[in-house]
């Protein structure tokens, strides 16, 4: 069916998404590469950085039979175009309009959700991972996606680093 209009999921090499989205542009393709703006601990002070919102890939929408897909194959920075087997990966539009959407309004970016912020000494239940149905208490944040919570384990009292969005508040009375 000509000139009708898919996205497609794009590979790109590492740390090379915005250069695989400046050479396939310049190709006269529609491309949509989401970026987030991260916040993280540096030198002592509170940073950001704009960072691609799914590393090493980016969205390609193709005028079907006026676009060919081949060129975006050997395009600068692209590594791949994503197969399921012998299909490429098509992406709903709604996706798409779902995550533009969902981009600040003004500089398109998306941001990261503030995490609650736990208390020194906080009782958590863990969410997931090894130590899933555990509970414990909550020492501190160890970077931007860790926390360090404080572990019963074979009768001592152990600080594990645990991925921040496993630990929760418990509700324990």
């Amino acid at each position: 069916m000509k000139n009708s209009r898919r996205w497609y999921l794009i590979h790109t090499k590492p740390s090379s998404e915005t250069l695989a989205q400046t050479n396939l542009s310049r190709q006269w393709y529609e491309v949509y590469l989401p970026m987030l703006l991260r916040s993280f601990q540096g030198s002592g002070r509170l940073l950001e950085r704009v960072i691609a919102l799914f590393p090493r890939y980016i969205f390609l929408r193709l005028r079907e039979g006026d676009q060919p897909l081949a060129p975006v194959r050997s395009s600068v920075g692209v590594s791949c175009v994503v197969r399921f087997g012998s299909s490429y990966a098509v992406v709903p539009d709604q996706l798409i309009r779902d995550l533009q959407a969902h981009a600040d309004p003004e500089s398109g970016l998306h941001r990261m959700a503030r995490r609650r912020c736990l208390e020194s000494g906080a009782k958590v239940s863990i969410t997931g991972g090894s130590f899933k149905g555990l509970e414990g208490v909550f020492e501190r944040e160890a970077g931007a996606d860790r926390v360090v919570v404080l572990l019963g384990l074979l009768g001592q009292d152990v600080s594990v680093r645990l991925p921040a969005c496993s630990v929760l508040p418990s509700h324990a009375a």
